[in-house]
This record gives C-alpha cells, sequence and structure tokens, in this order.
C-alpha cells in the first residue's frame, strides 16, 4: 500500500532477556508516608476481600441478567435443529427449503462488553446444545476463502471424540489452504457417524446428546462483515445444509434493519431470521448500581462526585458496563491506598474489633478527620477533651459512631427506594426516573431543600412530629386505602361536581377546567376522606426523607467508607493526550525530571530530545511550513549543544546526521498528527495543531 509520509524506514528492536529483578511487594505501594503507612498489608488484603466479594457479585448479577436471553436462544436453537435430529435428509425440506435458521441478537452500542458476552453464550450453548460452537469477527474474514480456514480450524478444537480428532486434524491440516464447504461437510458427516453420544466428553446436559449436533456459528460483529463475503458464505452454506446442519448468530450493535440493508432480498430470503433483544445498558446499569452500591451489603461507597465522573464516562462515552465496574475497581483501589483509616472498611464486627488495636498515628488520623471535628465540637467540653487526650475512651466513641454509621446507611437505602418509587413516574420526573439520579441529587446535598423535591410534592405540608414504626405505618395507608373502595360511592357523590368539570377534555378548555378545579378545591369546606389519607401519607414520607437522606458528609467517620479521590479518578479515567502530548513535547522536564532540560519560557534548550526540538520550532511557524527553514533551525539548535571531534568526522558527516535526526523528528511528528505532507508547496508541510502566526 502507497504511503504519504515524509520519510521510511524499518527499525529493529532487539529483545531484552535479561531477567527483571525482584519487584517491590504490592502492598509496599500503600506506603505514601509516616501516618499513610500504618496497616498497609492489613488495608491491601481488605481491598483484596472486598474486591473479590464485588467482583464475584457482578458475575453472578451478569449470569442472572442473561440468563433469559440464553434460554430463548436455546429453545431457538433445539426447535431449528429438531428436524435434523428426527431426519436428517430431510431436513433442509423441514426447515422451508435451505432457510438457515438465525439468531439476531441485538446487544448495543456497547460493543466493548460484547466479548464477555458472547464467552458466555459459547459457554452455555456448548453444555446445553452443541460441542461445535465457532465464533468469527470480520477482521479475520477479509474473503470467502479466509472465512472457511477459520471455521474449519475452530470447528477441529470442538470435536468431542479424541480418536477422531487426532485421524481428522492431519486431514483438515492438508485440506486448509483450499478449505470448501465440500470438505467441511465430509468432515462432519465422517465425525458424526463415528461418535457415540455415550462416549464421555465435554460436561453437558442430556439436551446436547444428540446423534448429529448442529454447527452454531456466532458472527460477533456483523455490521463490520463484508457484504460480498457474507453473500458468497451464505449462499454456499444453504446449498449443503442437508448435510451440514449450520444455525447462524448474528451479533448486532445497531439495529435488526442492518441485515437486509446488507444483504439483497435474494439472500436473506434463505435465512429463517428470530429477533433477540438483550438487556439495555442502561437498565444494566441500574441494576449494576443498585447490587453494588445502593445495599449495605459492601461497606464500599462512592462519594457524589466520583459516582457523577463514573457515571458521566459511561453516558457519554461508551456505555460499558465493564469500563465502569474497572471504574468501580480503581477508585476502590485508590480508597484503599490513600485513605490510611480504609482498614476500617470491611464488616461492621470485624471494623469493631480492629478498633481495638489501632495505633497512636491511626487514633490522630481519625482526630484530624474534618466530619470528626464536627462531631467534637458539637460536644460537651468535658466529652472534647476526653476525645482528643484519651485513647481508651476514643477507640470506643469510634465503635460507637461506627456502628450509628451502618444503622445510617441501612435505614437510607431503605427510604432512598421508597422516595423513589413515590416520584419516579411523575410528570416530566422532576428528581430522575432512574433511582441512580436521585441517589446522586441526595448525596450532594439536603433534597428537601430543592426545588425539584418542593415540585414533586406539591401537596405536600410539612410535619414535624414522629410517626412511629416505618413499616407499621405503612401497613396501616394501605388498609385504609383499601377501606375507601367500600365507600367509593359516597366519594363520587361528594366529588360529583369535579368530575362535571373534567369531562371537557378538549385543548381549548383544559386550561379553564384546571382553574375552575383549583378554585373549587380552594373554596371546599372539607376535603375528601382520599385526600386527608394521600396528605397524611405525603406527610409521613416527607418526615421520613428529612430524617434518613441526610448527605453521607454529615455523618461522622464516613471518610473510612467513602471515596472522594474525585480529582485523581478523573486523571485516571477521562485523560486528555492531547494535553499531554503537548505537556511533554514543550516542557520535557516534566516527565524526564533532568535538570539540564528545565529552561526559561520561550526558550529552546539544546539537549532535549530532538522531537522536542522540532515541536518547539515548529509552534513557531504558520500554517504552512518550509522543511528547508526548519531543517536549518534544527540544525543551529542541535549544534549548539554539540561537541565533535574535527578530526574524527567531517562537517559533511555532522550535517547528514542532523538531517537524519531531523527527518526522524519530523516522521515522528506526522505520526503524532501534528502536521501533514500538503500539495499547495512540494517543499513544505501543513500545520495541525492549534495556534501559529
Amino acid at each position: 500500500m502507497a504511503t504519504s509520509s515524509v520519510s521510511k524506514g524499518c527499525f529493529v528492536f532487539k529483545p531484552n532477556f535479561k531477567k527483571r529483578k525482584t519487584s517491590v511487594p504490592i502492598d509496599e505501594y500503600f506506603n505514601k508516608g509516616k501516618n499513610e503507612s500504618e496497616d498497609s498489608k492489613l488495608r491491601f488484603e481488605t481491598y483484596q476481600l472486598v474486591w473479590q466479594q464485588m467482583k464475584s457479585e457482578t458475575e453472578r448479577l451478569q449470569e442472572e441478567l442473561n440468563k433469559n436471553l440464553f434460554d430463548s436462544l436455546i429453545e431457538f436453537l433445539q426447535k431449528s435443529h429438531s428436524g435434523f435430529q428426527k431426519n436428517s435428509r430431510d431436513w433442509g425440506y423441514q426447515i422451508k427449503l435451505r432457510e438457515i435458521p438465525t439468531a439476531a441478537l441485538v446487544l448495543g452500542v456497547n460493543v466493548t462488553d460484547h466479548d464477555l458476552t458472547f464467552r458466555s453464550l459459547t459457554e452455555v450453548l456448548q453444555n446445553n446444545v452443541t460441542p461445535y460452537v465457532v465464533s468469527l469477527q470480520a477482521r479475520e474474514c477479509p474473503d470467502v476463502k479466509h472465512f472457511l480456514q477459520k471455521l474449519g480450524s475452530q470447528l477441529m478444537d470442538c470435536c468431542i471424540d479424541v480418536e477422531s480428532k487426532e485421524e481428522e486434524n492431519v486431514q483438515i491440516t492438508q485440506k486448509m489452504t483450499h478449505c470448501s464447504m465440500d470438505s467441511l461437510s465430509s468432515w462432519y458427516m465422517n465425525v458424526t457417524q463415528k461418535t457415540d453420544p455415550k462416549i464421555p466428553g465435554k460436561k453437558r446436559t442430556s439436551s446436547s446428546q444428540w446423534h448429529s449436533p448442529p454447527v452454531v456459528l456466532i458472527l460477533k460483529d456483523m455490521e463490520s462483515f463484508a457484504t460480498k463475503v457474507l453473500q458468497d458464505f451464505i449462499t454456499i452454506s444453504s446449498q449443503h445444509l442437508h448435510e451440514f446442519p449450520l444455525i447462524l448468530i448474528f451479533g448486532i450493535a445497531t439495529s435488526p434493519i442492518i441485515i437486509h440493508r446488507l444483504l439483497p432480498h435474494a439472500v436473506s430470503s434463505l435465512l429463517c431470521i428470530e429477533l433477540f433483544q438483550s438487556l439495555s445498558c442502561k437498565e444494566h446499569l441500574t441494576t449494576v448500581l443498585d447490587k453494588l452500591l445502593l445495599t449495605t451489603q459492601f461497606p464500599f461507597k462512592l462519594s457524589e462526585k466520583v459516582l457523577q465522573i463514573l457515571i458521566n464516562i459511561f453516558l457519554y462515552h461508551d456505555f460499558s458496563i465493564q469500563n465502569f465496574i474497572k471504574g468501580l475497581q480503581l477508585s476502590l483501589l485508590e480508597h484503599f491506598c490513600s485513605q490510611p483509616l480504609s482498614v476500617l472498611c470491611c464488616n461492621l464486627p470485624e471494623a469493631k474489633r480492629r478498633i481495638n488495636f489501632l495505633s497512636d498515628n491511626q487514633c490522630e488520623n481519625i482526630r484530624r478527620l474534618p466530619s470528626f471535628r464536627r462531631y467534637v465540637e458539637k460536644q460537651a467540653a468535658e466529652k472534647q477533651v476526653a476525645l482528643l487526650t484519651n485513647e481508651r475512651f476514643l477507640k470506643e466513641e469510634t465503635q460507637s459512631l461506627l456502628e450509628n454509621l451502618h444503622v445510617y446507611h441501612t435505614n437510607y437505602f431503605l427510604v432512598l427506594r421508597c422516595l423513589h418509587q413515590f416520584t419516579f413516574s411523575l410528570p416530566k420526573c422532576p428528581l430522575g426516573r432512574q433511582i441512580r439520579e436521585l441517589y446522586c441529587t441526595c448525596l450532594e446535598k439536603n433534597i428537601w431543600e430543592s426545588e425539584e423535591y418542593a415540585s414533586s410534592l406539591q401537596l405536600l405540608r410539612s410535619s414535624e412530629k414522629q410517626l412511629g414504626n416505618t413499616a407499621k405505618r405503612i401497613e396501616e395507608f394501605l388498609a385504609q386505602f383499601q377501606s375507601l373502595d367500600a365507600q367509593a360511592k359516597e366519594e363520587e357523590d361528594t366529588s360529583g361536581s369535579q368530575s362535571k368539570g373534567l369531562q371537557k377534555t378538549d385543548l381549548y378548555h383544559l386550561q379553564k377546567a384546571l382553574l375552575e378545579m383549583k378554585e373549587l378545591r380552594r373554596t371546599s369546606k372539607k376535603p375528601t376522606k382520599f385526600e386527608v389519607l394521600r396528605e397524611k401519607v405525603v406527610n409521613f414520607i416527607d418526615s421520613l426523607v428529612r430524617e434518613h437522606l441526610l448527605p453521607p458528609e454529615t455523618q461522622p467517620l464516613h471518610e473510612a467508607l467513602y471515596c472522594s479521590a474525585a480529582h485523581t479518578l478523573r486523571e485516571r479515567l477521562n485523560a486528555a493526550p492531547r494535553m499531554a502530548l503537548h505537556t511533554a513535547l514543550n516542557n520535557p522536564y516534566y516527565y524526564l525530571k533532568n535538570e539540564a532540560l528545565k529552561s526559561e519560557e520561550g526558550c529552546i534548550p539544546n539537549v532535549a530530545p530532538d522531537i522536542c526540538i522540532a515541536y518547539k520550532l515548529h509552534l513557531e511557524c504558520s500554517r504552512l511550513i518550509n522543511l528547508v527553514d526548519w531543517s536549518e533551525a534544527f540544525a543551529t539548535v542541535v549544534t549548539a549543544a554539540e561537541q565533535m571531534d574535527a578530526n574524527s568526522m567531517t562537517s559533511e558527516e555532522t550535517n547528514e546526521i542532523i538531517h537524519a535526526r531531523f527527518i526522524r523528528a519530523v516522521s515522528e511528528l506526522e505520526l503524532l498528527g501534528f502536521i501533514k505532507p500538503t500539495k499547495q508547496k512540494t517543499d513544505h508541510v501543513a500545520r495541525l495543531t492549534w495556534g501559529g502566526c
């Protein structure tokens, strides 16, 4: 393939076979100072334990979410293959004259998560349907020849009969260079005839013990396959369907309509397509948050800013659940690495036990917590002195505060779910349709002070009195609502005038009807029983919100459980490569930490790397850069640092070396996207960076 690069070259890098030195133990990275080095090993072990528990929960959740989808696929595959199982000779006719059973699996735009889904699907199919499951990607199949080769090579690895596999391996290897559907059909018929279903193979259920199991072909990225490759393969496969029972699974990221856009009617008519839709990635995110964060099962929590960063990356970048979980793992690691008191981020009994063994430095870390300082300021003078001077009293109080924090979380999430059920279906959803939106708002501030909360509860009249046991009160309210059904006739008579006002449903009279209803309600002397009961319920919910949905920052010792390293997390996950490149090339000292690279603003150090010199010189040029002038300026800067022996190297040799270094630097800048060749002037390059004269 032709290239328009400024220069061409081939570079060889010899591998380094030297054995690396013993690396530093991982838990040593948790040591950042005298105060923060406390319990580094214990913190690392706690991190591993918490993350392993959260990882196991995510894997279990993934299996649970995929179960319905996989069950539907298995049912479809078994139904499609039942005809061939009964009579292989007539199977092609039974499935509507050479139509290939095809499952269109719509997975969504979160492409980075698809590999995990397909790995799980392959395992499920091998355990329940057939051992012959093949997965192909578009980059592996540029033409039909490579398509069939990849299909044949993977089918060899799926053979359940070891002896047959060894025999056929030699034959298929010989035919692999000219693999065809005829050879694959012959291989399949030969293998399935030799295979006895009683021979133990892979662990599979009884449903997969068929004399002639189907061949399931998964095309992971159906949209990326070349149209002609798909057309030719489908046409050829349909001709051999009676001897090679193929079932297709199309992995689709966009829409099922892509099938008809890629395949003409003559080809798509050869497919018997059934559509399968996976769970929406947003619904998946809500479920993950519900199981990992909106629960007391795991002590680790995220602050509002950290959670918002992870959610924004998900919603505005990739829609990837796996990347969200990796971000969650990074925040967990950062919390245990940077917060010495994260040693208390474990289950409550273990945390209370660890408090008894805290060192003096860790006790000082507790006293330095902002939340603990605010707590001490609210106490009596004698208790303040004891908390600041008595280590034993401090530990006892810390145990009590940590227990209160766990109780706070239990009540918090219950009331949060209750409020969400009350508000998610309101018009315009002022507090959000998803519980994660409500959760972020509650983490940030007192939600009852927001306008959205007031608009969500328009009929609310604040009530400050205690309303007793929550569960008992809710049961009483439900019973009272049910009792209203017996009084429905009386209620209809009382509100008859209101019903007449509601009969006008046209747009012209809508506003007038609403005003009449509002005035009628204002002038009504006695509210209905339903309105009285509704008011009690709203007041009850409001009292729960004000009591239990306080932001975590109001709770003492919340720093031990909540990750608040939003700035660090943003730098790690939401990188700015353009700015990082500019910093590295414009100020190499920032990364290399070489004192010789320090320079004043606007100066170019002559000992800087060649690419840095070329980059800073190109910043002084206009949109079009003259290569000759650029090369001369580069040579001027470089020769200021050269101390070459005149006897050992001639001036011509020196110029050649400098010219080669300049060409390499220019090529690297082109590779990074700062310049490009231009046809406007043959000895110029176009500048692509910001700024300019």
